[in-house]
């Protein structure tokens, strides 16, 4: 399977952990401890991948879901021509990717259905392509790019999380100048670790994981999936409320990355 679509009003995984591989890729969900207060969960995530590339996005609205279930709807509606970019020959097209998003996202027909649902939503999209990883967000979701390279400059995270955006029934895109980041950055020789999560791994109880070292603590001792279920069951051992999705995949890189020209090796 290479592909996965999910809401949390389909299945809401309160008192529930659970890790899973989309072929390549990793996602665990969890969402929320019931004693905690926990009776929804209002994630949702999207995972489609070919040879060459993947794309992820995951999205945390509140209120409702509808805005999550908006979002995911309409990715799919415009997944062909989406692929269709993706699978273009030649360097990464991620700049008509980006206007093609705008595009969907400043429709009429969207605005209108996003004034009609219940709630707003974060929305992370990410897209791994050759040596490159690029990210599109709006809102609080969270993306890192673990390298040891990076590490060891204390760099971890793609994204920053910005809290006054959403799209739903508050949308960015309704204002003059719709507000969200989108960047590009080159993966270095090695390993990279791509790890995208709601903010429910950060906020929660103790926030045992708010420092980006201790997540690369947990996932460099273990296996992706191993090291998934682990963080899942410390924030459930914690009495987190607040539901969690990850998805997060390895990407081994054969090119040397950039390096500064007085670099004496």
């Amino acid at each position: 399977m290479n592909n996965l679509t999910w809401v949390g009003s389909e299945k809401d995984f309160v008192d529930e952990r659970d890790v899973r591989w989309i072929n390549r890729v990793a996602v665990g969900r969890f969402g929320g401890n019931s004693s905690a207060g926990q009776t929804k969960n209002e994630d949702g995530c999207v995972i489609w991948q070919n040879e060459d590339w993947e794309l992820a996005a995951i999205l945390d609205a509140h209120k409702s879901a509808e805005s999550a279930e908006l979002v995911i709807q309409t990715l799919g509606q415009h997944k062909e021509k989406m692929v269709e970019i993706l699978d273009m020959k030649g360097p990464p097209r991620f700049k008509r990717l980006e206007m093609k998003l705008l595009e969907i996202f400043q429709s009429e027909q969207f605005l209108n259905e996003c004034r009609c649902a219940m709630g707003e939503t974060a929305c992370l999209i990410v897209v791994r392509k050759a040596n490159y990883v690029w990210w599109f967000s709006v809102g609080d979701c969270l993306v890192y790019l673990f390298h040891s390279e990076l590490i060891a400059l204390n760099q971890f995270q793609l994204n920053q999380r910005q809290f006054f955006e959403w799209i739903g029934q508050v949308n960015t895109f309704e204002q003059a100048v719709p507000c969200y980041t989108s960047g590009t950055r080159e993966m270095r020789k090695g390993n990279n670790l791509i790890f995208l999560t709601t903010d429910g791994l950060v906020e929660c109880p103790g926030e045992p994981f708010l420092d980006p070292s201790d997540l690369v603590a947990v996932l460099n001792e273990k296996e992706l999936d191993k090291g998934i279920s682990q963080l899942l069951m410390e924030i459930e051992r914690q009495n987190v409320r607040d539901s969690t999705t990850i998805i997060a995949w390895n990407v081994e890189v054969e090119k040397e990355g950039s390096i500064p020209s007085d670099y004496l090796g």
